[in-house]
């Protein structure tokens, strides 16, 4: 089936036509890795469980729904409860979707056919779950390949998949996962083209809070209005993650927002706001962060702080191209940053020695970006046989591999005033010589600064997926100009 004539997945109004040929792609390329790699059985057969609708603790609520991600990117189902195989010789493509009761249709809505999945799916064949050992059985294939292998973020190991009468087959459980990753590692065109859709449309609703923020409101009122945004004008029912909307103090609390610190401070005048958010469109994701002052108006020192992590950004993404190391484009953050906060005189000394001390992760804990795809921190960081480098702020680098042409990534530098870390520094005397606690002083209270851009890597550079005002002159200009009157329950 052309391109052109498949099915495409689509929420009306402005937002983005899939089409379900992104899939077949994506399966296509699986099997052609899997055929590539030695050691594949004749006759094998890819099946992967989807994600199940689940409910909230002992009650009837169902949590929202959003699909497992390895099952997305081979299938792009939108639906709970299916199983997908794939006959890697053929490439045909089978979905197994739940046989739903009668009553479904009274409280749930319409039971569709097997047919509707076949067309909406275009996938060859659609069969139910129930049945999905015989209809394996029928076509003999001499071994399964099911997925399961360690998410080097999280540490989990993915679900792997099962199902009555499983133990009929030959099952192979460690073949896949390599190669799949592998294939999610760099993005098709089409994926790009999903990811600068999820990128515009969240750059234009971190720039509408930049227009109507202002103090005296809560930092929730911020995270709402950016989910507002996102869904109204995207049709993005899911952020990618939790939203951190740190203001004062909190921007220098890195994962903001969890229920612990719920976005809840009343912004003060004075305040930096650093709002890290990103929509999700058809489980593809977006990761921005924006740094501001509240009032619109930079003070001497947050310009400083600001402009240094800007010049970081800009540095390490003028040097990003096929073939550098991840690891590297971190060091050379970490440098930039070092040079900057020398002429603002927190630091002293030689930049040289300070990075012989990793001074730089007191300023910058975490790690410089990460891969980003179907997951906000997208998988294939670190394949087998690649070790994290065990020193401070590289340890929490989630690549360490050579940077390569169409892997997306995030570049997110920062500088943050976090109190224990200073205090851990300045007990350390390898790291207190090198710290003016007069200056250091000032910035106690500041928060943190973090510019974060998504990135697409090309055959001799990047292409800058993130659209936002990033000087501190554009963004006074924008934040300047007047903002029209917002309520969240009309479109803006």
């Amino acid at each position: 089936m052309a391109a052109a004539q498949q099915p495409v997945y689509w929420l009306g109004n402005e937002t983005l036509r899939v089409s379900a040929a992104l899939f077949a792609e994506n399966r296509q390329r699986l099997c052609s890795g899997l055929k590539a790699k030695d050691g594949l059985v004749p006759q094998s057969m890819v099946v992967l469980q989807g994600g199940e609708q689940t409910q909230r603790y002992c009650t009837d609520t169902d949590l929202l729904f959003r699909q497992e991600s390895f099952f997305h990117w081979a299938f792009g189902v939108t639906e709970a409860d299916c199983y997908g195989a794939i006959d890697v010789e053929s490439g045909k493509s089978i979905l197994f979707v739940p046989k739903l009761p009668e009553s479904y249709a009274t409280w749930m809505g319409e039971i569709h056919s097997k047919e509707h999945f076949k067309t909406k799916y275009a996938v060859d064949e659609v069969h139910y779950a129930c049945d999905i050992a015989d209809v394996l059985s029928h076509m003999s294939p001499e071994v399964l390949l099911t997925l399961r292998g360690q998410n080097t973020d999280s540490g989990s190991i993915c679900r792997e998949a099962s199902f009555e009468g499983i133990s009929r087959f030959t099952v192979n459980n460690t073949f896949l996962h390599p190669v799949i990753v592998e294939c999610r590692l760099t993005k098709t065109d089409m994926e790009l083209e999903v990811l600068r859709y999820t990128n515009r449309i969240s750059s234009e609703a971190h720039k509408m809070i930049m227009k109507h923020v202002r103090p005296g409101q809560k930092e929730y009122e911020m995270e709402s209005l950016f989910q507002h945004y996102c869904y109204n004008k995207g049709g993005m029912r899911h952020t990618s993650y939790t939203c951190i909307c740190g203001t004062g103090h909190n921007s220098s609390i890195l994962h903001y927002g969890h229920v612990g610190a719920p976005n809840d401070k009343t912004i003060a005048d004075g305040d930096m706001c650093l709002f890290d958010m990103g929509g999700e469109y058809y489980c593809y994701s977006s990761d921005i962060t924006c740094s501001f002052p509240a009032n619109g108006k930079f003070t001497a020192d947050q310009r400083a702080i600001y402009e240094a992590v800007l010049k970081s950004s800009r540095d390490v993404m003028a040097a990003i191209k096929p073939g550098v190391k991840w690891t590297d484009m971190h060091r050379l953050a970490d440098r930039v940053h070092l040079e900057e906060l020398v002429k603002i005189g927190i630091v002293t000394g030689s930049v040289e020695d300070m990075l012989k001390v990793h001074l730089g992760s007191v300023f910058m804990p975490h790690g410089l970006g990460h891969l980003l795809g179907i997951d906000v921190h997208d998988v294939g960081g670190y394949p087998e046989g690649l070790e994290r480098i065990n020193e401070p702020g590289l340890k929490s680098l989630r690549m360490g591999r050579l940077v390569q042409e169409r892997m997306v990534l995030t570049v997110e530098p920062g500088i943050y005033f976090i109190n224990h870390l200073l205090d851990e520094a300045l007990a350390n005397p390898a790291q207190s010589c090198f710290i003016n606690n007069q200056v250091l002083a000032r910035f106690r209270g500041f928060g943190g600064v973090r510019i974060e851009d998504d990135i697409a890597v090309t055959h001799d550079g990047i292409e800058l997926l993130t659209c936002v005002p990033r000087t501190v002159e554009e963004i006074e200009a924008f934040m300047a100009e007047t903002a029209k009157p917002f309520s969240p329950l009309v479109s803006v």
